[in-house]
């Protein structure tokens, strides 16, 4: 089943600030929460929906990315996966959110809903870097190996903060869940609220014995040299995500993603056009009325292209297939080559004499034809061809 637009889900237009989605998704989670419903999946499947629909517009990079590319902009193009892709939130990750749109106190929802939370996991931050592609990789796609410098897990500890990695005590406060409740009278009735326990900060449990070499927090400073594959025909400014190859969490959580944003190298001939390639070259009027052979520059190497006699300033040659492929469809770009007339500045009295010649010939004398197109039919041309 294909899924529905995030903006049809909540119900807010693709103008709708952050405001009004938050607003949106909190009236769905309330609609639609399983405590409400109880034993309706269809409620449920609408909960998770929502859910979803809100951690990608209410994240501007990912809204970005959705409205640019819907769907298949979200499930991480780049070789380690990542992204969200709907299918990466539980019910623990979408209770997690209740904090920021309900307020601190609403932790886990209605009733017996809180008790679907188990222990707080803890996650690391994401991280950001920009690879550099010449024009050439990104036409053929390329791995790239760099290193970054981020939080790893400690060593010493194996990234559990406690000495020896067994040095625990259970939460005295949460009894080990790694969270507390408590239950208020309001105007609805009873409501049964959630939030993450002070004492342990949701982990359940704490540590007697830190880890010396990480005092306790179970990741260092380090490096890590890290292997991207990144697929053909991407675009400047395009983000790529790569899952868990971010910044380390504290004491064994859940690392987080590492996101890899495209900085296109401008090629020193060669324009690029979304899938098309430009190039312009002069020819001389000899040339132009005589014909040649030129050599072109193309993204693998060079070309050899016929100039009719006769060609005029502004004729487009077509080279189908050496352009670039597309990141999301099948297909491949063409090389566009835009033929310019040069007309010389300076002349000597022997050309100026021929050319005075010339002038006067019926052969240099302009008639264009029906077949001659205006600049205007060469870009209506161009741009639906």
């Amino acid at each position: 089943m294909s899924k529905r637009d995030y903006y049809e889900v909540l119900g807010v237009s693709k103008s709708a600030d952050a405001a009004e989605i938050k607003k949106a998704y909190r009236k769905k989670a309330v609609q639609f929460h399983p405590d409400k419903n109880p034993g309706d999946a269809s409620a449920e499947e609408k909960f998770k929906e929502a859910a979803e629909a809100y951690e990608v517009l209410s994240n501007d990079n990912k809204r970005s990315r959705y409205d640019q590319f819907g769907h298949a902009g979200m499930g991480g193009a780049a070789g380690g996966g990542g992204g969200f892709g709907g299918g990466g939130m539980n019910m623990e990750d979408i209770f997690s959110q209740f904090g920021d749109i309900f307020g601190g106190g609403f932790g886990g929802g209605f009733g017996g809903g809180g008790q679907r939370r188990g222990r707080r996991v803890n996650r690391g931050s994401n991280l950001r870097v920009r690879v550099k592609l010449t024009l050439k990789e990104i036409a053929h796609g390329v791995e790239k190996k760099i290193k970054v410098s981020k939080y790893i897990a400690c060593e010493s500890c194996s990234g559990t903060g406690a000495e020896n990695g067994s040095s625990y005590s259970t939460c005295s406060t949460c009894n080990g869940s790694g969270h507390i409740t408590q239950v208020q009278q309001t105007f609805l009735g009873h409501m049964q609220t959630q939030s993450v326990c002070p004492t342990c900060g949701g982990e359940g449990k704490s540590i007697t014995h830190k880890c010396k070499s990480c005092n306790g927090n179970g990741i260092i400073k380090g490096e890590e040299v890290i292997t991207i594959n990144i697929p053909a025909g991407v675009e400047n400014g395009m983000q790529l995500s790569v899952s868990g190859k971010g910044n380390a969490a504290a004491r064994g959580g859940i690392n987080g993603d590492l996101i890899v944003v495209i900085d296109e190298t401008p090629h020193e001939q060669l324009k690029r056009d979304g899938q098309n390639v430009l190039y312009d070259h002069y020819i001389s009027i000899p040339d132009a009325v005589l014909g040649t052979t030129i050599e072109i520059p193309t993204i693998d190497g060079k070309a050899k292209i016929k100039v009719p006699a006769g060609t005029q300033g502004g004729k487009v040659f077509r080279l189908r297939g050496k352009g670039l492929p597309s990141v999301e469809y099948h297909g491949q770009g063409d090389l566009l080559v835009n033929i310019n007339v040069w007309t010389p500045q300076k002349l000597s009295k022997d050309e100026e004499a021929m050319m005075e010649k010339m002038r006067g010939s019926e052969s240099f004398t302009p008639r264009p034809t029906a077949k001659d197109k205006s600049f205007f039919d060469r870009m209506r041309d161009y741009f639906t061809s």
